[in-house]
């Protein structure tokens, strides 16, 4: 796992995994928080439209975030209900014509359940702005978090981790 903060605000930019593959190599980076570099594959005949919709996670202090860029219906069409089976959130648009499940990987780790009162939504420029508020027992997990991290010392970029003579 790695993850980036930002220095000033400390707010976690992105968070990505690298799991072993059933061979046991190293697959492709997954992100968990913030959007992966869009990769040049170099079929420009062959590629995913600009017009479809892009999906990505963004926190703040006091909310868990998720984008939805290209989504140009209005907000009354939207609509994210917490499904308490397998703890997961599941974003629909009444026309049927986008549906989405997802989880918070943060709440899950602390074996927390999703509240439906914690949702809101917003709709501007055809982006669609989820927002989960987050629990006082993850703000008080973070807050124990961000005191072990002031701890430890950051890589500098500049040294690497080879010594050469």
């Amino acid at each position: 796992m790695v993850e980036e903060y930002d220095v000033k605000s400390h707010c976690l930019l992105s968070r990505k995994w690298k799991r072993k593959t059933p061979l046991g190599g190293d697959g492709p980076w997954e992100f968990e928080v913030g959007e992966s570099p869009s990769l040049f594959t170099g079929m420009e005949e062959i590629s995913e439209a600009n017009t479809n919709p892009r999906f990505g996670r963004s926190d703040t202090s006091k909310a868990f975030q998720w984008r939805v860029r290209n989504m140009p219906y209005p907000l009354s069409v939207y609509s994210v209900q917490v499904d308490s089976n397998d703890n997961t959130l599941v974003l629909r648009t009444t026309n049927k014509k986008y549906y989405k499940k997802f989880d918070i990987p943060d709440m899950k780790r602390l074996n927390l359940p999703l509240s439906q009162d914690a949702i809101t939504l917003n709709h501007a420029n055809n982006t669609l702005l989820i927002s989960y508020t987050k629990p006082d027992e993850f703000l008080q997990y973070e807050k124990q978090l961000k005191l072990y991290l002031s701890t430890v010392k950051s890589i500098d970029e500049k040294e690497g981790d080879c010594k050469t003579s």
